[in-house]
């Protein structure tokens, strides 16, 4: 299968990467980060035509630059929630005014957001979430309950929120979708949590009371269920593609290690770097075939369950081809490294949450039973 990429789409390859080459030496503030990138248009490329500070790219331009930056080294976005999450809901539900005041800070890096979907009891199935939303006398909202694995809430600046606004209401009824400061001590409270791998990139946040004013209410009171799932269709397609970037860099790391110590001459091993491959190819012209496309409601489901898998079997294999060595840490402990990992071992460990967040397989094989395959629908408990 030929992408075709233009004579247009290479030479905005080369300056993507002539611009990275150049920038991405200095990235050691990743807020800082997101200013520089900003400043050079590389935040929305992809919101079309709408004067918020972003240079236009087409579909493929979009590609290119994903896979130039996951092929430069340049860090892990701290903006990539506003930018591909909540921008694009706003672009498809959002008021004119709501785009005016929200994204020109996203394109230029100055205002970070987080996702407050998750919370306990209410993970892979969003439509059980309890926090609430009331009207208060002066017509703003107060927010109260607690989300749970929000990915960089420790360092954003606002929150979408879903939550229940009706509280008579039951499963997607009486959801709305709400933009919330998160500059609000003693209404608003980030807890981070610590993960296997030492780190702790997810967070629980606790609203007490917290304030949204009432045009910070996107799609309408009530239409949050319709909102928070338009959104989750955008967060696959483009940088499915710089992922798989990442997997093949990784997938390198290891076919190494197995050379190094040996392993390679193990028959089940070689077997399993070559089934590693030919799968990492498979889900490359996956995204490829479906990129682009409105509508599919069983392609992102199937993409999650692709790489969500093949992650994880590689953290596996990352341990396996280095025997007992895999167990040994970089570093001597000691009371001020106490917990250090190498590369390999932190992509065993993180792998081991791959086929949880972002909805579980679980349920993105009912997604597709369900929504594809036109099977019966799970039973609920509350109707």
């Amino acid at each position: 299968m030929d992408f075709g990429f233009t004579a247009d789409d290479e030479a905005f390859r080369g300056e993507a990467r002539a611009w990275l080459g150049a920038n991405v030496s200095d990235t050691a503030d990743r807020r800082a980060w997101e200013r520089t990138l900003g400043k050079a248009g590389w935040i929305g490329i992809g919101w079309g035509e709408g004067g918020y500070g972003n240079r236009v790219a087409t579909l493929t331009q979009q590609v290119v630059w994903a896979e130039e930056y996951a092929r430069s080294g340049a860090p892990p976005r701290s903006g990539h929630i506003g930018e591909k999450l909540l921008a694009p809901t706003l672009l498809a539900h959002g008021t004119e005014e709501q785009k005016a005041r929200f994204l020109p800070p996203v394109a230029v890096g100055e205002e970070l957001w987080c996702q407050g979907y998750s919370e306990p009891g209410a993970g892979s199935d969003l439509a059980g979430v309890r926090t609430k939303a009331e009207r208060a006398s002066d017509g703003a909202y107060r927010v109260s309950g607690q989300k749970i694995w929000t990915s960089l809430a420790h360092e954003a600046d606002w929150c979408f929120v879903l939550a229940r606004t009706d509280p008579e209401s039951v499963r997607h009824h009486g959801l709305t979708f709400l933009l919330v400061p998160m500059d609000q001590p003693g209404r608003i409270e980030v807890r981070p949590i610590r993960q296997m791998t030492g780190t702790s990139d997810f967070n629980e946040v606790f609203f007490d009371g917290a304030h949204a004013r009432v045009e910070h209410v996107v799609g309408g009171e009530g239409a949050g269920w319709k909102v928070a799932m338009s959104l989750l269709g955008f967060e696959r397609g483009v940088s499915t593609l710089a992922q798989l970037i990442g997997f093949a860099q990784e997938l390198g790391m290891v076919v190494e290690a197995a050379v190094t110590s040996g392993a390679v001459g193990d028959p089940v091993v070689r077997e399993r770097l070559v089934r590693q491959w030919a799968e990492l190819r498979v889900m490359r012209w996956n995204a490829l075939r479906t990129l682009g496309r409105a509508g599919d409601a069983g392609a992102p489901s199937v993409a999650k369950l692709l790489w969500g898998g093949w992650h994880q079997r590689l953290g596996e294999l990352a341990m396996q081809v280095r025997g007992a060595a895999a167990g040994v840490g970089p570093v001597e402990w000691s009371a001020s490294a106490p917990y250090e990992l190498d590369e390999a071992q932190h992509l065993f460990l993180f792998s081991r949450a791959d086929t949880i967040y972002g909805g579980s397989d679980q349920v993105q094989r009912t997604i597709i039973a369900e929504r594809v395959l036109g099977l019966p629908r799970e039973p609920k408990g509350v109707v």
